[in-house]
C-alpha cells in the first residue's frame, strides 16, 4: 500500500515587502519547522497577478522576497525554496480543481468579497479562482501540513474539500493504484501557530498589519532601517491610558494589546510579562523599549537581506535549482493525476 509522507508546503506573495507580521506570523515557525519535517516555500509570484503588476518591480520584488526568506534563516539546503512560476505544474493542477472545485464553494470565500469590494465584476478571474490554485500549490506536493494565518484557513478548508472530491471521484483508479485507505490527496492540516500569529497594524489595532496597506506607517518593513522603524514605532497609535499590569486590562484596547504582544512576540515572553514590566507607566517610555527590541532583531534581517540583494543572479540561481527540486516532486504526481483522468500522455 502507498502511504502519503508527511510534508509542509507555504508561500507569500512577493507583492511589496514583507513585514514584521510575516516575520512573527510566519518566518519564525518556518525555519523552526526546518528541524522537524521536509519544507517547500513558496513565492506564490502566480497569486500576484491575479491584480495588475508592473512587470520590472514584480521581478525585483520576487528577488527581495527570496532575499528575506534566506536572511530569516531559510536554508536553501534544508528546504525546497523557489517562485511558483517555475514550476508548471502548479498552474496545470490549478485547471484540473478549476473542474473539480464547485462554484458555491468559491461563492463563499470572504477573501474574493473583501478584495473586490463593491467592484466585483470588473475584478479578474484569476481572483475569484485564486483559492483553487492555493489548493493546487499544496496538493501538487502532497503537502500534509500548512502552516497559514487565521485569514487562509478557509482557503485551506477549500483545499480539503477538492482533495475529498477528487478522491472520491476518482476512488477506483485510486484503489487500482494501491493507495492506503484511497487517498490520493490528503487532507491536508492547517498549522496555525507562531509567536504573534495576527499582528495589526500600527495605526489601526483591529486591523491586520498588511505590506498592501496605502500608508507605510502601518507596518514595520523588513526593509526599513533603525531610524525608520524607530519612527514608525513612536508615531503608533495607542490610548490615552497607562499600560495596564495584566492582560486582562487589554480589553477593549486593540492598540495597547497589539504593541504589547509584538514585544513579547520579539522577545520571547508572555504579554503577562511585559505588563509585569511596563504596566502603569505611560506609552512614551514603553515604545522606546520596543524600538529597541525591534531594531535588535530586525536590523541583522536587513542587513542580510541588502547582501543578498546585491547579487541577483545568486537569488536566481538558488531560485532555479530550488524549482529543479519542486519540479521533481511535482511532475510525477502531476503524471498520476493525468492517467486517473484519463489523458493521453
Amino acid at each position: 500500500m502507498i502511504e502519503l509522507k508527511p510534508r509542509v508546503f507555504s508561500g507569500m506573495q512577493p507583492t511589496g515587502s514583507l513585514t514584521l507580521g510575516n516575520y512573527l506570523g510566519a518566518m519564525i515557525n518556518w525555519v523552526a519547522m526546518q528541524t522537524t519535517h521536509d519544507c517547500i516555500y513558496c513565492i506564490v509570484d502566480l497569486h500576484a497577478i491575479t491584480v495588475a503588476q508592473d512587470p520590472a518591480e514584480l521581478k525585483a520584488a520576487i528577488r527581495r522576497a527570496a532575499a528575506a526568506y534566506m536572511a530569516c534563516g531559510i536554508d536553501t539546503q534544508k528546504s525546497i525554496v523557489f517562485n511558483q512560476s517555475q514550476v508548471a505544474e502548479h498552474a496545470e493542477l490549478a485547471w484540473v480543481f478549476n473542474c473539480v472545485a464547485r462554484l458555491g464553494w468559491l461563492d463563499r470565500m470572504t477573501q474574493f468579497k473583501e478584495k473586490a469590494g463593491k467592484d466585483k465584476e470588473r475584478a479578474s478571474v484569476g481572483l475569484y479562482a485564486y483559492p483553487n490554485l492555493m489548493a493546487a500549490d499544496i496538493l501538487v506536493y502532497r503537502a500534509t501540513h500548512v502552516p497559514v494565518g487565521e485569514d487562509q484557513k478557509q482557503h485551506l478548508e477549500l483545499a480539503r474539500d477538492i482533495a475529498q472530491k477528487f478522491n472520491n471521484d476518482f476512488k477506483e483508479g485510486i484503489a487500482a493504484r494501491g493507495y492506503k485507505d484511497g487517498v490520493f490527496f490528503p487532507l491536508c492540516e492547517p498549522m496555525i501557530q507562531g509567536p504573534a500569529t495576527r499582528v495589526m497594524s500600527l495605526r489601526d489595532g483591529t486591523k491586520k498589519m498588511s505590506k498592501s496597506d496605502p500608508s507605510d506607517l502601518s507596518r514595520i518593513n523588513l526593509t526599513d532601517d533603525a531610524d525608520t522603524i524607530a519612527k514608525k514605532i513612536q508615531k503608533a497609535k495607542t490610548d490615552p491610558e497607562p499600560l495596564p499590569s495584566e492582560a486582562a486590562g487589554l480589553a477593549g484596547r486593540p492598540e495597547a494589546d497589539n504593541l504589547t504582544g509584538i514585544y513579547a512576540a520579539l522577545t520571547g515572553t508572555t504579554q503577562d510579562a511585559v505588563l509585569k514590566q511596563f504596566g502603569g507607566g505611560q506609552f512614551s517610555g514603553f515604545k522606546k523599549a520596543l524600538a529597541e527590541v525591534a531594531v535588535e532583531k530586525l536590523s541583522p534581517i536587513t542587513s542580510e537581506m541588502n547582501r543578498l540583494g546585491r547579487d541577483p543572479a545568486e537569488i536566481d540561481r538558488m531560485l532555479a535549482a530550488g524549482a529543479a527540486r519542486a519540479r521533481a516532486i511535482a511532475q510525477p504526481i502531476m503524471a498520476e493525476v493525468k492517467d486517473l483522468l484519463g489523458f493521453v500522455r
